[in-house]
C-alpha cells in the first residue's frame, strides 16, 4: 500500500494537521472517548477492546447521537481479513403496518415507541469482545461507567446539539413516557452548557450490568424485564421475547475496485452499498482537478442515480428482490453512467439484472484495525428513557416505509433500511485503514467524497475531511456547507443544480479515518465540524 500525499499542504483552509503514531490510534468525535480507548491500549487492550472502550464511552460523553439502546456496525482488519458485523436490530413483532395506521401515522414518525426497533449494540460489544477482544469487556467499559457516575464536562458542539435536543422534545415529548428524558439528559430544566459537569449514575450501573453479563442482561435479565416493563406501562409494542430472540449477525463485506483500491461496506440492510454504486459509476470517468465544476456535476449525478437505487431496492435482507452483486454489477454501472450528460436531472431508479449518529476508528500495533460506527439515529431516539438505566431508546424504525408494495414496508420482525455505515480501505489484499463519515443520508456521500479526495486528488487523511461538503438531498437539490465556493456555486447552477448555502456546517457529517503505510506507520484524521480528536501512541 502506497498512498501518495504532502502533510504539509494547505488546502480548503484546514485547522488542523494529520497525527502521527505508531503503537495505536484512536479516532473518534470526542476527546474524552478517544483518550479511553487510547488508555484501554496502553494496558494491553487491541484495537476491538480500544474500539468497545471508545464506543462506551461515547454513550456517555455523546448521548446527543448515540446510546446504548441503539445499534452498531463494524469492519474489523485482523488476521489478514476483513470482518464484518452487523449488529442492527429488528421490530417488535408487534410492530404492523396495521398497527401503526391506527395509531393514527400515515408515515413513520420520529419519537415515542413506534419506531423503535430491537437494540443490537449491547450484543455487538459483547460479540466484538468475544470473537476478537483481549481484555474482559468489564475493564474495557469501566472508563466509560466512570464517566457516567463521576460526570465529566460537556464539550461545545455537543453542548449545542443538546440544546436542540431539549427544545425539540419540550415541543413533541408531551406524554409521560417522554418524563425519564428530561429527568436524566436535563435535571436543571435545560440542556447543559459547555464545560458543565453532567452525570447519570444509572448509565453507570447499566454499563457494568451489561459488561458483567456479556451482553445478556439487555436481552434475558434485568435490563430486558425493565425494557419490557416500560413499554408495557406506556404504550411500547416492544416485549421481553423480541428481546430475547435477538443476536447480532456476523456477515460478509462487500466492495467494489475503485482505481486500485477495494473500498469495503456492510451489506444491506444498511446503506453502505450506495456509496459502492456511486464509486462504481464514477470510476469509468477521470478527474484531475477538485475545485471543478464538472467534476462535483459528475459526483453529484452518480450519488442521485445510486441513491435512486438505494432507496429503492434496500431493505431486510430477507425481503429484497434484487441482490448485491446484482446492483454492484459493472454492466449495470455502465448502464447508469451513460445516464449523465452535462446537465443536472431528477434521479430515478434503474432496473438491475438477475442515516445522529457516532463513527470512531482504531489501530493496534499488532496489525488489528477497526471501523466502528454506532446510533440512535436522531439524535438522542425515539426520546424514550427506560426508568432507572439511563438507556435511550432509538428510533431507527423511522426508515420504514409504509407504502405496502415495498420491500422496506413497515412489519414486524424486519430490520428497516438503515443508515450507519463504517467504511475500510485495502490495496493488493493488504490494509489501508479504517474510515466513516457519520449523519444519517450524508454517509454515503460522505464516504464517496473522502475515497475521492484520498485516491483521485492524493490528499492527506485530514485534508481529505476537512475540504468543503456538498450533500445531495432531494431532486435537484443540492446542500453545500458555508465557504463552498461561490464561482463552483455559480457554475453548477448552470448546469440545472439547485444549490442552497446551508446555515451552518453540522449536517454534512463528522469523520475519521486511519490510514498505515508499509512501515506500520499510522496517520490519522478528525473532523473539524465535531469537538472530534485523534489519540495517538
Amino acid at each position: 500500500m502506497a498512498l501518495q500525499f504532502d502533510a504539509l499542504q494547505e488546502v480548503y483552509g484546514a485547522v488542523k494537521r494529520p497525527v502521527y503514531g505508531k503503537k495505536g490510534m484512536v479516532c473518534t468525535s470526542q476527546p474524552l472517548a478517544a483518550q479511553a480507548g487510547l488508555d484501554i491500549l496502553k494496558k494491553g487492550g487491541n484495537a476491538v477492546d480500544a474500539a468497545i472502550a471508545t464506543a462506551a464511552a461515547l454513550t456517555v460523553l455523546e448521548p446527543t447521537s448515540n446510546g446504548i439502546g441503539g445499534d452498531c456496525f463494524a469492519l474489523v482488519w485482523t488476521g489478514g481479513k476483513l470482518h464484518g458485523l452487523n449488529a442492527s436490530g429488528p421490530s417488535p413483532k408487534a410492530l404492523t403496518r396495521e398497527e401503526v395506521l391506527k395509531r393514527g401515522y400515515q408515515t413513520m414518525p420520529f419519537t415515542g415507541w413506534v419506531p423503535v426497533t430491537v437494540p443490537g449494540l449491547p450484543a455487538g460489544w459483547a460479540g466484538l469482545s468475544e470473537r476478537f477482544g483481549r481484555l474482559s469487556l468489564e475493564e474495557v467499559v469501566e472508563p466509560a461507567a466512570n464517566y457516567a457516575e463521576e460526570g465529566y464536562p460537556v464539550s461545545p458542539v455537543i453542548s449545542l446539539l443538546w440544546q436542540e435536543a431539549y427544545h425539540l422534545y419540550k415541543k413533541e415529548g408531551i406524554g409521560p413516557e417522554f418524563q425519564e428524558w428530561f429527568k436524566v439528559f436535563a435535571p436543571e430544566g435545560r440542556a447543559p452548557r459547555a464545560g458543565e459537569l453532567w452525570r447519570s449514575p444509572y448509565h453507570g450501573g447499566t454499563l457494568r450490568e451489561i459488561a458483567r453479563t456479556k451482553g445478556q442482561a439487555f436481552y434475558k435479565g434485568s435490563l430486558a424485564s425493565a425494557i419490557h416493563q416500560f413499554s408495557l406501562d406506556t404504550g411500547g409494542l416492544i416485549r421481553k421475547e423480541d428481546l430475547e430472540a435477538y443476536q447480532p449477525e456476523w456477515v460478509e463485506p462487500i466492495s467494489v475496485n475503485y482505481r486500485g483500491y477495494d473500498v469495503w461496506e456492510i451489506p444491506p440492510n444498511g446503506h453502505g452499498i450506495v456509496a459502492l454504486m456511486a464509486l462504481n459509476i464514477l470510476k469509468g470517468m477521470e478527474f484531475t482537478e477538485r475545485d471543478n465544476a464538472e467534476t462535483i456535476h459528475r459526483q453529484l449525478e452518480a450519488m442521485k442515480l445510486a441513491f435512486a437505487d438505494g432507496k429503492r431496492y434496500i431493505a431486510d435482507p430477507r425481503s429484497m428482490k434484487v441482490n448485491t452483486e446484482q446492483l454492484l454489477n459493472e454492466a449495470f454501472a455502465a448502464e447508469r453512467r451513460r445516464l449523465i450528460t452535462g446537465e443536472a436531472r431528477d434521479p430515478a431508479p434503474g432496473k438491475p439484472e438477475g442515516a445522529g449518529t457516532v463513527y470512531l476508528c482504531t489501530a493496534d500495533s499488532q496489525g488489528n484495525m477497526v471501523s466502528y460506527i454506532q446510533s440512535n439515529y436522531r439524535g438522542f431516539g425515539s426520546g424514550l428513557v427506560v426508568p432507572g438505566t439511563g438507556i435511550a431508546l432509538h428510533n431507527r424504525g423511522t426508515n420504514f416505509y409504509m407504502d405496502p408494495a415495498s420491500e422496506n414496508c413497515v412489519g414486524p420482525e424486519k430490520k428497516p433500511y438503515h443508515t450507519i455505515i463504517p467504511g475500510f480501505l485495502t490495496k493488493d489484499g493488504q490494509a489501508v485503514g479504517p474510515f466513516g463519515v457519520m449523519g444519517a443520508f450524508m454517509q454515503p456521500q460522505g464516504h464517496v467524497q473522502v475515497v475521492m479526495n484520498t485516491v483521485d486528488f492524493h490528499l492527506n487523511p485530514q485534508q481529505a475531511l476537512d475540504g468543503f461538503r456538498w450533500q445531495w438531498t432531494e431532486g435537484r437539490t443540492i446542500l453545500v456547507e458555508p465557504g463552498f465556493p461561490q464561482e463552483l456555486v455559480t457554475a453548477l447552477a448552470a448546469k440545472g443544480h439547485d444549490i442552497h448555502y446551508a446555515p451552518h456546517n453540522r449536517n454534512f457529517g463528522r469523520g475519521q479515518i486511519i490510514w498505515r503505510d508499509e512501515q506500520g506507520i499510522f496517520c490519522g484524521g478528525s473532523e473539524y465540524r465535531t469537538d472530534g480528536c485523534v489519540a495517538a501512541w
